[in-house]
């Protein structure tokens, strides 16, 4: 018997009161499945910002071979069968009002069709690095767009400031790709950059109209609406998907994008928002481009400017001041003015 029990009424505070004695064994089975559940949400973020900071990585690979819009579209086709077959299999609630359908077809085009294909096409221009760094660019642009539309998002001097520093931080970056690497790469990263505000200004629509919504269901929905303009634009200027060069190194990219950096990293990020809290699923943001930098600069010999430097922790410090949660009551209770 793992387990045996006592009656003490001298030592109860409740007459007759039962206590269960745990043996030794148990209670060490115990605390070694409270370690696995305490350490289980700390892997899964550790896994997903790993996931998601050598997406880029193998975007940039992919590019050696295969059109960046056309390259997008596919990702999209066999990320949407893999999250398919798990929201089939799980039995995911889909959307029935017409007026939910819009909503994710509108945000898929944003999120999917214009974010990844503008994305895809900058990154053909600059590091892979770089385009993490200036993707990170989501929140800053996401804050002053939920001002807009979210009544519950309050524009304080704190978020302020962090969006004011995030932006010179982007604008410092760019104003000095063109003298650095050429006209090139001064429009991929402002292509990034634009994508980046299609995709904030998808989230905060979501947020403000889509809360009734399955993130799976949701997901899944966008990306079928994504890929398809996609697949379209590629095919008209970009030539027949199957005629391209599908080395095995591409097919491992898009593999490698499709079914881990889209289906599984969402499955986690499903997970991981269900079992840790918010504010440290937020910082994820703040790792990512520090690892797809140095993902860049170990396999493709990336070189880290002074300046791309300077401008990413402008960034990422803007990136902080907007997701970082103040402990002390007079934020709670009002302390902080909005602008």
């Amino acid at each position: 018997m793992s387990a045996t029990v006592e009656r003490d009424v001298d030592d109860s505070p409740v007459e007759g009161a039962v206590h269960v004695a745990l043996s030794p064994e148990a209670r060490e089975r115990a605390r070694r499945r409270a370690s696995r559940r305490a350490k289980a949400p700390v892997a899964a973020w550790l896994l997903l910002s790993l996931i998601w900071s050598s997406t880029w990585l193998f975007i940039k690979l992919g590019l050696e071979d295969l059109p960046p819009v056309t390259f997008a579209g596919v990702r999209f086709v066999v990320a949407s069968l893999a999250l398919g077959a798990f929201v089939a299999v799980a039995r995911r609630p889909l959307p029935r009002a017409r007026r939910e359908w819009g909503l994710i077809a509108l945000t898929g085009v944003m999120a999917f069709s214009l974010n990844y294909g503008l994305l895809f096409w900058g990154e053909k221009y600059v590091s892979s690095g770089l385009a993490a760094l200036l993707q990170t660019s989501i929140p800053v642009f996401g804050l002053v767009i939920g001002h807009l539309h979210l009544p519950n998002e309050r524009m304080t001097r704190r978020k302020v400031a962090g969006v004011l520093i995030g932006i010179a931080g982007v604008a410092f970056i760019l104003t000095h790709q063109k003298e650095e690497n050429g006209a090139a790469a001064l429009w991929g990263g402002a292509a990034i950059v634009l994508g980046a505000f299609c995709v904030a200004y998808a989230n905060v629509l979501i947020k403000a109209r889509g809360a009734r919504i399955d993130p799976a269901a949701m997901a899944l929905g966008q990306m079928v609406c994504g890929f398809v303009p996609l697949l379209l634009f590629g095919a008209a200027f970009e030539g027949n998907p199957l005629k391209l060069r599908w080395t095995p190194l591409a097919i491992v990219c898009l593999l490698y994008l499709s079914l881990v950096g889209s289906a599984l990293a969402f499955l986690l990020f499903y997970w991981l928002v269900r079992n840790m809290d918010v504010t440290k699923t937020m910082l994820i943001p703040l790792v990512t481009p520090v690892i797809a930098l140095t993902l860049g600069a170990i396999f493709l010999h990336e070189a880290l400017t002074w300046r791309v430097a300077a401008g990413g922790a402008a960034v990422l410090c803007g990136i902080a001041l907007i997701v970082r949660r103040k402990a002390e009551l007079t934020e709670d209770a009002g302390g902080e003015a909005p602008a």
